[in-house]
């Protein structure tokens, strides 16, 4: 690759290019309509990114099943678009497109990871609880197999959908310890029928889906995957497993593959562990990029698949973007929290910038004094989450003036964040029980 190598395009196995290798990273956004539909916020946000120079823009995500939210105000497609779902849909991929950049919709289903005031009982592989303190998450129900086909419906329809409302290409979600994660892993995959056992039956639903997704889009437009490259949980998927899941996605002619980590119990993509201690994943013949949480996985995953790799978390310097090119762990690099506030950190990247702002840098007493104050388990939680908040809350201030408030309190900003949640379920609430 040349110097100025994020700036060269990319071309997918698909045929379509992206016109650099900087891509702005799903960030679950929280504001859709309580019917699940696009507002005006969200087209004034992705208008924001699309004007800052990024080759591809991702979704939050968008939900194939309302009773199976990540978070209240997500967009939502699980059932046949009518005319105000479709006609939002274009106005959203239509402004997010205008700087000539990919927009691809991020679509995913929580399964257990649904919050109880969504869904008290939510579906999942099997009853494992999620073990975070608090009460926020309840047991889930085992998922029956007709209900399992129901969900590669949803996820193709979906795709279809997005697909003509224009947008230019799909991630499905299969990270983080959403449901798709957790068919993946043999701690929350206790099934003993053809989805569960086995790797082969583990990932037998992700490639069932990406199978009817690419029948419904046809070979030249975009199926991607975001995928753990571990959970960084004992007896979790691990690194072993996860290269094994991208050749059969090579094989199953996906586009691109996110390397991401982790989940709510243990969330390696916030750049931090989670209650229990981590179990950390060997590398052999490691360059240990320390910026970038996941470049060591792709670089070692490249020797084994020729399939394009996205790489998200902790990007800053431009010679870490640079040099995880030129080593060939990623193809495309991902920018997720810098992009909260500073919009066009793309652009000023491929001018010349050498390093991108570390708010987190300057928030970072709220967990300290959390833990000061108490040291409960639920309030490291909050103190971990809170920052998260944080960045949601610059998400929503884009959304409703178009200008981020980087000055904004993390406390200010957790309460923002919960009065809107607490506001949108009241909402959604008052009409049907389903989206």
């Amino acid at each position: 690759m040349s110097k100025n190598c994020l700036a060269e395009p990319l071309k997918l196995p698909c045929g379509a290019v992206i016109p650099n290798r900087i891509a702005k990273a799903a960030m679950t956004e929280g504001l859709a309509s309580p019917q699940g539909i696009p507002t005006p916020e969200l087209e004034r946000l992705y208008g924001f990114w699309s004007d800052g120079g990024a080759g591809l823009l991702l979704s939050g995500n968008i939900i194939v099943d309302g009773d199976h939210l990540e978070r209240p105000g997500n967009v939502v497609i699980e059932s046949e678009a009518d005319d105000m779902m479709l006609t939002a849909l274009r106005r959203w991929a239509t402004v997010a497109t205008r700087g000539g950049n990919h927009f691809w919709a991020q679509i995913s289903h929580a399964g257990r990871q649904t919050q109880k005031p969504v869904n008290p009982r939510p579906k999942a592989p099997s009853a494992v609880k999620v073990g975070l303190p608090g009460g926020q998450f309840g047991t889930p129900e085992p998922l029956t197999r007709a209900e399992i086909a129901d969900i590669v419906q949803g996820f193709t329809r979906c795709a279809a959908t997005v697909k003509a409302a224009g947008f230019t290409g799909v991630q499905i979600h299969a990270a983080h310890g959403y449901l798709l994660s957790q068919f993946l892993s043999p701690r929350t995959n206790l099934r003993n029928d053809e989805f569960g056992g086995c790797l082969e039956n583990r990932a037998r639903l992700l490639l069932d889906i990406v199978d009817n997704v690419r029948g419904a889009v046809g070979s030249s437009f975009p199926v991607s995957v975001k995928l753990n490259s571990a959970d960084f949980q004992k007896g979790g998927f691990d690194f072993e497993e996860s290269q094994q899941v991208v050749r059969w996605l090579e094989t199953a002619s996906v586009d691109l593959v996110e390397i991401s980590g982790g989940t709510y119990e243990q969330p390696r993509l916030l750049g931090v562990t989670g209650m229990e201690e981590a179990d950390e994943q060997e590398l052999q013949e490691s360059t240990r990029i320390r910026e970038a949480y996941f470049v060591d996985f792709a670089l070692a995953m490249q020797k084994t698949v020729s399939i394009p790799l996205m790489v998200t978390g902790g990007f800053r310097r431009r010679d870490s973007m640079e040099n995880a090119l030129e080593q060939g762990g990623a193809d495309l690099i991902g920018i997720g929290r810098p992009m909260c506030v500073v919009g066009d950190a793309p652009r000023q990247i491929l001018e010349g910038r050498e390093e991108l702002p570390r708010f987190e840098d300057g928030l970072a007493m709220w967990p300290f004094w959390l833990s000061f104050l108490n040291q409960s388990d639920a309030l490291r939680t909050l103190g971990t989450f809170g920052i998260q908040f944080w960045y949601y809350a610059q998400l929503s201030q884009i959304g409703e003036s178009g200008a981020p408030d980087a000055n904004m309190r993390v406390f200010t900003a957790a309460l923002k964040v919960m009065r809107h949640q607490k506001r949108w379920l009241a909402a959604r609430k008052q009409g049907s029980p389903r989206l």
